[in-house]
Formats: C-alpha cells, sequence, structure tokens
C-alpha cells in the first residue's frame, strides 16, 4: 500500500471537538499504529468491522466532462464523522479509520489537462486507470481481511476498482447495486466517471447490477438498448416512474432490487448526485430525499452479502460556503445507517431468511 496516507492521531486530534460529558467517534475509532508495516495483518487481527477510505480525486469526474469539486468530499467527511456521538445505537471503535490514496500526482498533472483536446482525453483516462489499479489493490487487502470497507470518492469511476478489487478478493464476480440518476454504463471510451460498471461488467468482475432511481431524461437511448439486452444480468427502475407518475413503489421496488441480487455478495454505490440541490458535478433539483437514500442504504446494509459501501460524487467545495459541511453530514448519517443495519448485533438479515414474494420486474420497452 505504498500509495496510501494513513490517519494519524494527530490527524484525529486537530477535527475532533472535545466537549465535556461527551464521546465522540474521533476519540474511540482505530488507528493503525505508525509503527505496524504489515498492515493487511492488523485488519485481520482487529476486532473492529468496517475500514474508512477516501479517495480524494475528481479526474474520472473531468474526464467526463463533469465539473471539478470532488476531491473535497474526504476532508468535510471524516471531520463529520469525527464528530459523531459514540453512544448506545452506534460505536465508534467498530471502525478503522485507514487514511487516504495519495493521489496527488496525478490531482497535479491533471490540471494542466483539456478533456476537450484529443491528446490530453487519452492522459486523462490513463491517470484514471492508474487510480483504478490502487483502488483496486487496496479495497482487495481489506476485504481479505474479512472486514468490510467503506469508501469515500472521489468521483464514481471508483466504482470499478471497489467491484474489481472486492471479486478479486472474494475469487468470483460480485454484483452490485447503484442509488444513481445515471447508468454509469456507458461505452468503453477510455476510463472516466460514467463507465466504472460497463468496464467492470466487461472484464467480468460485475456479475449482476441493478441501478434504481435512473433518471429517464439523462440516459441515452443507447444504453438503455444495450440494458434490455443483457436484462438477465442487468436491469432498473426510474425514479420518474417512482417518484412522479407512481407507477412503481419505493419500498416494492427495495424489494425487487433485493431479490436480483442477494444471492452474491454486493457492493452498495450511493451517488450523492441522486438528491436534489447536494453540490455535486451533476447537481439535480428533482430526485429521491435523503430520507429515502438513508433508507436504501439501511435496507441493502441490513443484508450479509452486503461486502462495502461507497459513497461518491459529493462535491463541497461547489456547495454554499457557509454551509458547505452538510455534504460531510449527509455522508455521516449514509455511514452509521450502514454500520446499524449491518452490525450482528442488532441482526443482520441473512440472504437465505428473506422471504419476499419473488415478483417479476416489469418488461423493459
Amino acid at each position: 500500500m505504498e500509495k496510501l496516507i494513513r490517519f494519524t492521531s494527530i490527524d484525529l486530534a486537530k477535527i475532533t471537538n472535545h466537549r465535556s460529558g461527551e464521546v465522540k467517534f474521533g476519540e474511540k475509532m482505530i488507528l493503525i499504529p505508525k509503527e505496524t508495516t504489515a498492515i493487511a495483518d492488523f485488519l485481520k487481527n482487529c476486532t473492529a468491522r468496517y475500514v474508512l477510505f477516501g479517495i480524494p480525486e475528481d479526474i474520472g469526474v473531468r474526464a467526463n466532462y463533469g465539473r471539478p469539486g470532488a476531491d473535497s468530499a474526504w476532508d468535510s467527511a471524516i471531520k463529520s464523522i469525527a464528530n459523531i456521538q459514540f453512544n448506545k445505537f452506534c460505536k465508534g471503535n467498530d471502525l478503522i479509520v485507514l487514511g487516504q490514496l495519495d493521489v496527488s500526482e496525478e490531482m497535479e498533472e491533471s490540471k494542466s489537462l483539456d478533456y476537450q483536446n484529443i491528446n490530453d482525453r487519452k492522459k486523462f483516462n490513463d491517470l484514471v486507470v492508474k487510480i483504478d489499479k490502487e483502488v483496486a489493490h487496496i479495497i482487495s487487502v481489506i476485504v481479505k481481511a474479512n472486514k468490510i470497507p467503506i469508501i469515500i470518492g472521489g468521483g464514481h469511476n471508483n466504482s470499478y476498482g471497489n467491484i474489481k478489487g472486492t471479486a478479486l478478493a472474494k475469487g468470483k464476480p460480485v454484483n452490485a447495486i447503484n442509488f444513481d440518476a445515471h447508468s454509469d454504463f456507458r461505452i468503453l471510451e477510455g476510463r472516466h466517471s460514467g463507465n466504472g460498471f460497463s468496464y467492470a461488467f466487461e472484464e467480468g468482475f460485475l456479475h449482476k447490477y441493478f441501478i434504481f432511481g435512473l433518471h429517464e431524461n439523462y440516459t441515452s437511448k443507447k444504453v438503455l438498448s444495450k440494458i434490455k439486452n443483457l436484462h438477465n444480468r442487468v436491469r432498473y427502475n426510474t425514479y420518474d416512474e417512482i417518484g412522479i407518475r407512481k407507477f412503481k413503489n419505493f419500498e416494492r421496488e427495495l424489494e425487487v432490487a433485493h431479490n436480483f441480487i442477494k444471492e452474491e455478495p454486493y457492493g452498495i454505490e450511493i451517488d450523492l448526485d441522486s438528491i436534489p440541490n447536494i453540490a455535486c458535478s451533476a447537481m439535480t433539483i428533482s430526485g429521491f430525499s435523503v430520507e429515502q437514500v438513508r433508507q436504501f442504504v439501511h435496507y441493502f446494509g441490513k443484508n450479509q452479502n452486503a461486502s462495502y459501501l461507497h459513497i461518491c460524487e459529493g462535491a463541497p467545495d461547489l456547495g454554499e460556503e457557509k454551509n458547505n459541511h452538510l455534504i460531510g453530514k449527509l455522508i455521516g448519517y449514509l455511514i452509521t445507517d450502514f454500520m446499524k443495519s449491518n452490525d450482528p448485533k442488532h441482526g443482520i438479515i441473512s440472504a437465505m431468511e428473506v422471504n419476499f414474494t419473488e415478483v417479476k420486474p416489469t418488461s423493459i420497452k
């Protein structure tokens, strides 16, 4: 893990707001000791269940014509997480703060690049591939240690590394559920934030894929045709048919999506551009609520096959200056929602114990 910048006790002390009579996550979260060289062994022997890992980059977003700023989510999120109350509902000592990927060289190199320039476009794609390799390696180490990664992006390009790393650790392809306004299943035109899942699928790391809440206005005919031809392995519902036309029910669609992916290990992918008025590279004014995305994370986190949580595309630097901490606070909510639902002491729902009535999804036309 040469490209890993470990989080230290000094880093944690700087961002934890101590208060008499209270205990914060920052006082209880586990750090890897400075003298530890065998990180994998430390993870295996640690009793904590979750590993927090940040990817402070926006190269994949810019390579996909998006606005920069997703690199700022990690700093915002870790500050909020450190100041969550440690209490009977959620324990900070079940969370190992691994640190962040060192992408300083790649970020510096990308500053002078223009994606409109065909030569620069190839350089952008190559930088994303370099990040892919590092992310896949780190995620693989975490999963092999029987821990659950919680990844804070960064762009949605990092879904590829998450899926690949998990699949390599598990020794087989994995499934994914993606709460997103976009499919990120675009053509293999060079790596960027819009094709992480299609690359993982084509390379055999992704078995089944469900897109939850696709926005009809921003999905191409070509992508819809591709998904239709892959109906046995790739499915979706749309926000419009759930939230606008009320043709489908949110809670029932959670069951439909769960039934599609539940039998194998799966990753939970959350793109914050699916929530209205959240500062992102591709902000929306229409979409599911914060409460619904929290319910989504809770629902899919309950299953024993939930193998990682990835929260991406948030860009605090693009938000309102006085309230740019709110994205970090939202990420903190989603992480604790996941930990609470996934905690064995609270009763994980086994894939074999879920007895939802199977319903065939509506045919894609």
